[in-house]
């Protein structure tokens, strides 16, 4: 039975040694253990390992590692044609024609948010937003529109989570999401970010069920509260379109 824990364990520290690249693309054995809170004698035996199954490269001349190749194997598989974040990209791109902004989709998973798709504003002066990030729940315009469509429960969690971290009133949050699910839309200014603003609607498919949600964002002084509800219209349409794409 030990052995058992010791071999998931060991799982464990892997997949946080490879979650340490989501947002850099080379670290060294010291960067990575102080990440992981692991010695670095551990964490070599666990680089080795990664590095013998193609899942972490090591660089040499550096010493420093970076994802593999293998990873790039296993996203291949992931691209199908019932993906969520590959289905709505055309309409992701043509609504960042139309607006100008940057245009993510979003899912809840746990009491976080994560960006599943991203199209970038072809403006010179713009809001980045990397596929993958985690964000959140209790802050944001995405986070209001899909808790807005959660559970209670859901709803309940997170706001205990909020409390602990910003001290989030209870009845003015949920006041927020009631209405949100009202307006069928969500706005925030320099909520998560400074100088960064969003607009947010849901995507509910043909059952109802919310998707995702799909969100133009950019720079505050330029996506201004008049003009992010003069794009409602075009979001909410966009949203809509989506929602009919997916099964």
């Amino acid at each position: 039975m030990e052995e058992g824990k010791l071999t998931v364990r060991s799982v464990e520290r892997a997949m946080d040694i490879l979650l340490c690249f989501v947002d850099v693309k080379e670290l060294s054995l010291t960067e990575i253990a102080n990440k992981v809170v692991l010695h670095k004698s551990t964490v070599h035996r666990l680089l080795a390992s990664l590095e013998g199954k193609g899942f972490i490269l090591r660089d040499g001349a550096t010493e420093k590692y970076r994802l593999g190749f293998r990873l790039w194997e296993l996203s291949a598989n992931l691209v199908q044609s019932d993906d969520m974040g590959v289905v709505l990209l055309p309409e992701m791109e043509r609504l960042r024609d139309q607006i100008g902004e940057t245009v993510s989709l979003y899912v809840r998973d746990g009491n976080e948010r994560v960006r599943i798709q991203a199209v970038q504003s072809n403006q010179a002066i713009r809001r980045v937003a990397p596929v993958g990030a985690r964000m959140p729940l209790y802050v944001g315009a995405s986070s209001k529109v899909l808790l807005a469509y959660a559970d209670e429960a859901i709803q309940e969690s997170v706001l205990l989570t909020a409390d602990g971290a910003v001290g989030v009133d209870r009845d003015v949050f949920l006041q927020m999401l009631s209405e949100t699910r009202k307006l069928g839309f969500a706005t925030s200014i320099e909520e998560r970010e400074p100088g960064a603003a969003a607009v947010s609607a849901p995507i509910l498919s043909r059952a109802g069920k919310l998707a995702a949600s799909l969100a133009v964002s950019g720079p505050s002084n330029r996506l201004t509260p008049e003009k992010m509800l003069a794009h409602v219209p075009q979001i909410l349409e966009a949203a809509r379109r989506m929602g009919t794409m997916l099964r």
